[in-house]
């Protein structure tokens, strides 16, 4: 096929997808526009590690419509909402707008939607493969949502490793401190046995003899850690009961639906069958 032909079948296709979601349309290009403005203050502002996160996001948008194009993988139209929103809401609202440190529970909730999409997507994964009618597999329910919750739980480890790590390597600190007032350390024990000694009511914290002017102590990631892992295993046991009475009631659910993506040709065959 010669380039010219291919990018008419192409320009065919996206006017297509633009017919079939008109709306979807229409989020994907307010969201691009307004990150691309974005882009444009930052970069009068002179802001690069800013028009940096901009890049990203324009990048990351990019991802749902390759994947439907060249896996052949149909992403449910809420999921894909989500999942452009989310992608917005951390980089561009969390980052820029620093509603991480503005929003006291914004890194909180979209820890949690992360955990509840991971457990989607680690889901269809698995049900993908034991619908295939060329594998000699079938995983029960209960083991396809313990599978799910595992992957999502994996991806919420991974992703602090690598808040960890740029944190350490890059300076900066994506694994934000928490201000607490009462710690409890071995190091404290003068007896050297292993016992800790708690200090409680702590009311400032100093740093080579200067006072931060904190009314606490300064944890430097722990706590953010634990709680990011944690609302991340309360998005994944969320979905992954979701999905477990999903497979038991033989895929029938609309709820579910709308968040396990399927391959397009397993759609088509549903599709006709309805037909």
């Amino acid at each position: 096929m010669s380039k010219r032909k291919r990018t008419r079948v192409h320009r065919i296709s996206l006017k297509e997808q633009i017919r079939l979601k008109p709306g979807m349309f229409i989020l994907y290009l307010l969201i691009r526009l307004s990150v691309v403005l974005v882009l444009v203050a930052q970069a009068f502002n002179h802001d690069w590690v800013n028009v940096g996160y901009c890049i990203l996001t324009l990048f990351l948008l990019t991802i749902p419509s390759f994947i439907e194009n060249n896996w052949h993988i149909d992403i449910p139209d809420t999921l894909e909402v989500i999942v452009i929103l989310f992608i917005y809401a951390a980089e561009i609202l969390g980052e820029i707008r620093s509603y991480y440190i503005h929003v006291p529970a914004w890194d909180t909730a979209l820890h949690t939607i992360t955990g509840f999409l991971a457990a989607a997507v680690g889901f269809s994964l698995v049900d993908i493969v034991n619908r295939n009618e060329n594998t000699k597999l079938f995983l029960s329910p209960l083991y396809v949502a313990i599978a799910a919750f595992a992957f999502s739980m994996t991806v919420g480890v991974l992703w602090e490793f690598f808040e960890f790590s740029c944190d350490c390597f890059l300076g900066m600190d994506t694994q934000k401190d928490t201000v607490i007032h009462t710690i409890n350390s071995v190091y404290l024990d003068p007896t050297m046995s292993n016992r800790p000694v708690s200090i409680r009511d702590i009311s400032s914290t100093a740093v080579n003899g200067i006072d931060l002017g904190i009314d606490g102590y300064l944890d430097i990631g722990l706590y953010d850690t634990m709680k990011d892992l944690f609302v991340n295993f309360i998005g994944a046991l969320v979905f992954s009961i979701i999905g477990f009475f999903y497979l038991k009631n033989s895929s029938h659910g609309r709820f579910a639906k709308r968040f396990i993506p399927t391959l397009m040709a397993e759609k088509q065959k549903e599709a006709e069958k309805q037909g």
